[in-house]
């Protein structure tokens, strides 16, 4: 207290500084919990889509092994599906575009090779295997709304003051979208904004 006395601070000042002081402290825990709430939410979905993903080149060459007898696959196309299998589980926003753009476009081969020959359509395991990647489609589509919906919110806390200190000073840096499938979105109505669909790669069969 005589320290104090000599330097001529009054209490209320030192009670004011050092209530100052807390409410920063409270505020970076509160604001870099929420950033690592986010970041953990959004590398939480993205498993989730790697999963699905994988579970969806696993039907699709089982539906190549269905429908080989109808069109022949180029090797390539094939060796594509392991490659992308074993790709996908480490793979980031950027490879998994890519992929998503590759199975999306050796699918809709396959559904091609389908309707030309209809007797195909009457194979319970072909229809079946087609459905369910149907349904694993809509799944990825949803966590891909909900993780592009979780980075937005990462960033944008990462481009406004004063959270973009908190940000800095951790180290975090602002992450990518996932963009892929935008028409579709807006079809099964997981989308309403503007945005370009990704051109598909050609698949070669015949």
């Amino acid at each position: 207290m005589a320290l104090i006395s000599r330097m001529g601070i009054p209490w209320a000042g030192l009670g004011l500084i050092l209530a100052v002081l807390i409410s920063v402290l409270i505020y970076f825990a509160a604001v870099y919990n929420r950033l690592q709430k986010l970041s953990n939410g959004a590398e939480a979905t993205i498993s989730q889509i790697r999963v699905a993903m994988k579970k969806r080149l696993e039907m699709i060459e089982a539906l190549v092994g269905s429908v080989k007898s109808y069109a022949q696959f180029e090797r390539e196309a094939l060796e594509k599906i392991t490659m992308m299998r074993s790709s996908v589980v480490t793979a980031g926003p950027e490879e998994l575009t890519r992929i998503e753009g590759e199975s999306r476009g050796l699918f809709g081969s396959l559904i091609a090779v389908a309707e030309s020959y209809p007797d195909l359509k009457t194979q319970e395991t072909v229809m079946v295997t087609m459905e369910a990647i149907r349904e694993v489609e809509d799944e990825i589509a949803r966590h891909r709304y909900t993780y592009n919906n979780i980075i937005q919110n990462f960033n944008t806390m990462l481009d406004t003051v004063p959270s973009s200190y908190v940000a800095s000073s951790a180290g975090m840096k602002k992450r990518d979208y996932l963009n892929f499938e935008e028409d579709e979105l807006r079809r099964r109505g997981y989308l309403t904004s503007q945005g370009e669909e990704p051109g598909l790669p050609e698949v070669i069969w015949r």
